[in-house]
């Protein structure tokens, strides 16, 4: 079973949240501010009431004149908070998703536009899915909790001042215990920031194993280790438990220190106003207001609260971040010349993998128009140089030209057009057969969709499937030569100036292949051909082969010249079909992890 390095053990960039969070508040401007304006509403008018229901109280009991607008008052205030709260519910939820949705919009947006590789190498597959989900769901809801949280300081800040208004002697006593207070907010910072970090770390690698032991669940059934693969999976569970317990334990101990602090304030100010009511310093009224305000000056739940939520957002956002800090592929504006041949050129190419050089200095021409096979042993490098060739990762050193032009230069969206690809193992994507064939950066037609199935030998399969091409590709169950036609399908239907195929035919019977083979010359738009070859067939029929050998180009030549060679016939005797190791993206996706 292949192992992969569980993610989080070390942030693969250094990566700040701040950005992130500000961008999606941004996003949502007026939601934010209305959630703000309205929760500053709800803290004044629960810093208020305390003070209208004591001078209630006093009219009550000295039968002094305005009872009746102080009770109205009191009402009032109590619809406001009551409104208030729940329009910040609404727009909490609203602000939010529209904030979450911003966030995984970007990061798809980003993680598209990173070199497959590039991001294989940073994170899992599960890794990915937790940052993009989970993560990006946690970092959605910081504006909202900001804008929340800073209101929430106005109710323990408002209850002090109202406090100090009220009676200056009780200030006095409650700020004598005001710093056990900000030394129990200080120690809960510290502590969860800590705890939700690491937790958030071992989720993603729980979700990272999971994933991969799904994708290979057929070689663990047929190796018969399910039970030591459950075990493996569900190893982080120790460490995820203890973390969440260790969140719940520093949450638990601010709540159970303000629980007994904050009883002691208020008893100790209710005593000093209780004596300063008897000496006839305080009405009735206002020890009653003195004690709500003690208690809502002395209110840690709203703050930690709000304050938990904000460190949650912050480390999730912080993960978020990592993604976007991995560096997109630079694209460039550059057209390609109209009606160009597709003649590749490189010039000193460089590939490094993990510190070993994957191709070394390799120049290579193809013609326009030519179909060149590529050919070498397992390791070779020679999916590197098709992934190098078509731009699905750049060189290290050197420059691949398409007709004259770099493709580090060029239009993005007009080299997809040009550059078809078909793979040894093609993900389909679409609902329906022929959506799956149909997709790519243009709309084929359905006369044209069908023209590709029939020149990838896929038509007459796919006639016989319920639905034909309206058939779902969820519920078709299909070979690896099935797979690979529909995949040549697809780029036979957006076949541009050049059109690599990455071993693309090795499913295939040796009378499909020939099929093949003849449609890439009369049935599908001219242009340059370079195939990844195994077959000795293959090699026959191009017009030029490519022998690499170690990350470099041993000879280009005819295929009868080169056969001439006793090493270049070895190649096809190499028992090893074992993809190199700079094979494409999508040629990996279909490999289970956990074969």
């Amino acid at each position: 079973m292949a192992r992969t390095q569980p993610p989080g053990d070390a942030a693969p960039h250094p990566a700040r949240a701040r950005p992130l969070l500000v961008d999606a508040a941004r996003h949502s401007p007026v939601h934010t501010s209305a959630v703000l304006i309205l929760s500053a509403i709800s803290a004044a008018a629960a810093v208020a009431l305390p003070g209208v229901l004591g001078m209630t109280l006093d009219r009550a009991l000295g039968a002094a004149d305005g009872l009746h607008r102080a009770v109205t008052l009191c009402a009032l205030l109590i619809v406001v908070e009551v409104v208030s709260d729940a329009l910040v519910a609404f727009l909490s939820g609203v602000t939010s998703a529209r904030s979450t949705a911003r966030i995984r919009r970007r990061g798809v947006a980003h993680l598209l536009n990173i070199e497959p590789r590039r991001a294989a190498d940073h994170f899992t597959v599960g890794d990915l899915v937790t940052r993009l989900t989970s993560n990006a769901a946690e970092a959605g809801t910081a504006p909202v909790t900001v804008a929340a949280g800073a209101a929430s300081l106005l109710t323990p800040l408002g209850g002090l001042v109202a406090l100090a208004l009220t009676d200056l002697w009780l200030a006095a006593v409650f700020l004598a215990g005001a710093p056990l207070l900000l030394l129990l907010l200080r120690t809960f910072t510290r502590g969860s920031s800590e705890s939700v970090t690491q937790y958030q770390r071992v989720q993603a690698a729980l979700a990272s194993r999971l994933v991969e032991a799904l994708g290979g669940a057929r070689t663990i059934a047929a190796a018969g280790t399910a039970r030591r693969e459950r075990a493996r999976v569900l190893a982080p569970l120790a460490e995820l438990s203890a973390q969440g317990r260790r969140m719940w334990q520093v949450y638990g101990s601010a709540v159970a220190g303000s629980g007994i602090l904050v009883p002691m304030l208020i008893t100790l100010v209710v005593a000093v106003g209780g004596i300063r009511l008897v000496a006839g310093d305080l009405s009735v009224g206002q020890l009653l207001s003195a004690t709500a305000y003690t208690s809502l000056a002395a209110g840690l739940g709203g703050v930690t609260g709000q304050l938990n939520a904000l460190l949650r957002s912050r480390s999730a956002a912080r993960r978020t971040a990592e993604l976007l800090a991995v560096p997109a592929t630079r694209q460039g504006s550059t057209p390609l010349p109209a009606g160009g041949p597709g003649r590749v050129e490189l010039r000193a190419v460089t590939v490094v993998r993990n510190g070993t050089a994957v191709l070394r200095d390799v120049d290579l021409t193809v013609p326009g128009g030519t179909v060149m096979a590529v050919v070498g042993r397992s390791g070779a490098g020679k999916s590197t140089l098709a992934a190098v060739i078509g731009r699905l990762t750049d060189p290290d050193a050197g420059e691949v030209r398409l007709d004259g032009v770099s493709l580090a230069e060029a239009d993005p969206d007009q080299l997809r057009r040009e550059i078809g690809y078909a793979f040894e193992r093609p993900v389909l994507f679409g609902d329906t057969v022929g959506a799956a064939i149909g997709f790519g950066p243009a709309e084929p037609t359905t006369r044209q969709i069908e023209e590709a199935a029939r020149a990838a030998g896929a038509h007459a399969f796919v006639e016989r499937l319920p639905g034909r091409y309206g058939a779902p590709v969820a519920g078709v169950p299909l070979s690896g030569g099935e797979l690979q036609r529909l995949g040549l399908a697809r780029a036979f239907a957006h076949a541009g100036r050049l059109l690599i195929l990455d071993d693309a035919t090795s499913s295939l019977d040796s009378v499909t292949e020939l099929h093949v083979g003849r449609a890439l010359v009369s049935d599908v738009r001219p242009g340059t051909r370079v195939l990844i070859a195994h077959r000795v067939s293959t090699a026959a029929r191009a017009d030029l082969v490519a022998w690499i050998e170690d990350g470099r180009i041993r000879a280009v030549g005819p295929h009868p010249v080169l056969w001439e060679n006793a090493e270049y016939r070895a190649i096809f005797a190499d028992p090893d079909p074992d993809p190199d190791p700079g094979s494409s993206a999508e040629r990996g996706s279909g490999k289970e992890p956990g074969s």
